[in-house]
């Protein structure tokens, strides 16, 4: 049959996840999306943007979730939206699992070579210390440190 591909962009749509899984052949991860309906911030309100941030605990433990979640089902998972072609978050994504990353073409030659050079094995346990941080201040320096 056609594949059906489920588009994560809210966060019941993350932590509901096992409810619909299984009628799925693939996970896109919309962060945008996500982040936003997560801290309830509309990105084009200027009083409020300053506080949109992709490093939020809560936002980095739905993406992490939804990445192992479609690691255990066997289905492949996708990050679209601004996090997937900004570098600082590529080592960060990978240490989640995340191995397809969707973007804006002119990004993707310094993703790809920072793909190429990432050590997985090295990324995976520093990057479940970053999940267990609660304070965004110091998972944007760890975060930093990640990419060097």
């Amino acid at each position: 049959g056609v594949p059906i591909g489920g588009m994560i962009e809210i966060p019941a749509a993350a932590l509901s996840l096992g409810m619909f899984i299984r009628r799925l052949s693939f996970l896109s991860i919309g962060t945008n999306d996500l982040i936003q309906y997560t801290l309830a911030i509309d990105r084009s309100d200027e009083a409020v943007v300053h506080l949109y941030d992709p490093l939020h605990p809560a936002v980095l433990k739905l993406i992490a979730g939804t990445i192992g979640t479609g690691a255990r089902y066997g289905l492949p998972v996708s990050v679209c939206g601004e996090m997937a072609g900004d570098p600082l978050y590529t080592e960060l994504l990978l240490g989640m699992g995340l191995r397809n990353f969707s973007m804006h073409p002119g990004n993707i030659l310094e993703i790809k070579q920072q793909v190429l050079r990432a050590d997985l094995g090295e990324l995976a346990p520093k990057v479940q210390r970053i999940l267990k941080m609660d304070e965004p201040a110091r998972i944007r320096e760890a975060v930093e440190r990640l990419v060097g």
